[in-house]
């Protein structure tokens, strides 16, 4: 089994920060891509940023400038630095692993979330 477990939600005031982290754990052989999305209420699940395990980036343009992922590719986590929070971030956050595993086809795993709510 293949677990992602997110970490780091909370409340927080507007123009405050928060940084989340998501340990992928199991039979793991390597990730590819990492990513985290997120989903406010109403609304559609979104793509907040991705790293490739090479360290290349991708950010929504509502987050660039604000949001930095990261990744530590000997621990199988992947990191979001929020700055300058806005109330509009206000999402669950989920985490995203493409795995490689031992034995079974390469597919995309998530997280439960983490609620982020930032108050104006």
């Amino acid at each position: 089994q293949v677990q992602l477990v997110e970490s780091g939600g909370g409340l927080v005031q507007a123009g405050g920060s928060l940084r989340l982290s998501c340990a992928a754990s199991g039979s793991i052989f390597s990730i590819n891509a990492m990513g985290w999305y997120r989903q406010a209420p109403g609304k559609q699940r979104e793509l907040v940023a991705t790293i490739t395990n090479g360290g290349s980036t991708n950010y929504a343009d509502s987050v660039k400038g604000r949001f930095t992922i990261s990744r530590d590719n000997a621990k199988n986590t992947v990191y979001l630095q929020m700055n300058s929070l806005k109330s509009e971030d206000t999402a669950v956050y989920y985490c995203n692993a493409n795995i490689v595993r031992y034995y079974d086809p390469v597919r995309d795993y998530w997280g439960k979330g983490t609620l982020v709510t930032v108050s104006s």
